[in-house]
């Protein structure tokens, strides 16, 4: 019985080692040396302190700022920690109710258009957690924000433009904005208002 168990405890130590300790630590070190960003949150630093990260979406309600998708994660909204889906089919009343209240807020927020609001606008994504919006998102909401901060249509559609990231590797998904990097970018206009 010795003889079995000792190569078996040794086995399993020199496995515990490698896959428990050295693995992890070489994948860590190659990630924070080839990926810095990304292995570290993804985190937006203004004045020496995070303001959010370009992973995670936040949410705003103020007119001024453009609104992200509206999140499934509970109890608070947007919380990492939380990240699911809210599993709501397309036939399912509550999430048709849901749809209904966030298109009135949108109107009664812009009252003056009369477009149609993008599906993105008015349900979550299957994380909950979604920082981007589509491009047709983020035009629809521009005329509302250009008003509450006193700034040009032009001036804030420019930037919608300069926030628009294509699709992935030219072919893979939608063309989207990043809400929180567009209200950051915002804050920084001149003229803005606050």
């Amino acid at each position: 019985m010795k003889s079995t168990l000792r190569p078996a405890f040794v086995l399993f130590g020199a496995l515990t080692v490698v896959v428990g300790v050295l693995y992890p630590a070489l994948v860590t070190g190659i990630g924070k040396v080839a990926f810095a960003d990304k292995a570290g949150g993804s985190l937006i630093v203004q004045g020496g302190k995070p303001v959010g990260s370009t992973l995670i979406g936040q949410s705003f309600s103020s007119p001024g700022y453009f609104w992200g998708r509206p999140s499934a994660t509970g109890p608070m909204a947007n919380n990492a920690g939380g990240s699911s889906g809210s599993n709501q089919g397309p036939l399912n009343p509550a999430l048709a109710e849901a749809v209904k209240g966030r298109i009135a807020a949108l109107r009664a927020a812009d009252p003056g258009n009369i477009d149609p609001v993008p599906v993105d606008l008015v349900t979550a994504s299957a994380s909950g957690l979604d920082p981007e919006i589509s491009v047709a998102g983020a035009y629809y909401q521009a005329g509302r924000v250009a008003a509450a901060r006193a700034l040009p249509r032009q001036q804030v559609d420019a930037l919608v433009a300069r926030h628009t990231v294509g699709k992935v590797l030219g072919f893979l998904g939608e063309a989207r904005v990043n809400v929180l990097a567009l209200n950051l970018a915002l804050d920084g206009e001149p003229q803005a208002r606050r």
